[in-house]
């Protein structure tokens, strides 16, 4: 079993900055593919970006170029550096794991473990 747990959320403005972090705990954190998804209201949850255990990693068209994933295996915590916010950002915002076996998978289901997730909001 894995626990994860969402922070960094809150309310920025169009243009700005934003990290959130997820700490993990329970199984050994390495063995991981660590993963953020983000719902807005009345929309599915989309995927965002993830990484392995090696630190390669891989995001959805929308956010590259202005978001950047980062792991600290030692610390158990993966991070989500988010640059150049706009509107259309504004989720919940959620980390998840699944085990490492060296595909990207970019749908919600094959993930096994979620945190409680955060708010992101981003005014116009």
């Amino acid at each position: 079993q894995v626990q994860l747990v969402e922070s960094g959320g809150g309310l920025v403005q169009a243009g700005g900055s934003l990290r959130l972090s997820c700490a993990a705990s329970g199984r050994t954190f390495s063995n991981y593919v660590m993963a953020w998804f983000r719902q807005a209201p009345g929309k599915e949850r989309e995927f965002v970006g993830c990484i392995g255990r090696s630190g390669i990693s891989y995001y959805a068209e929308s956010v590259k170029g202005r978001f950047t994933i980062s792991r600290d295996n030692a610390k158990n915590t993966v991070l989500l550096q988010m640059n150049r916010l706009n509107p259309e950002d504004t989720a919940v915002y959620y980390c998840a794991a699944r085990q490492w076996d060296g595909t990207v998978v970019v749908t919600s289901t094959s993930y096994d473990y979620w945190g409680q997730g955060t708010q992101v909001t981003v005014s116009s």
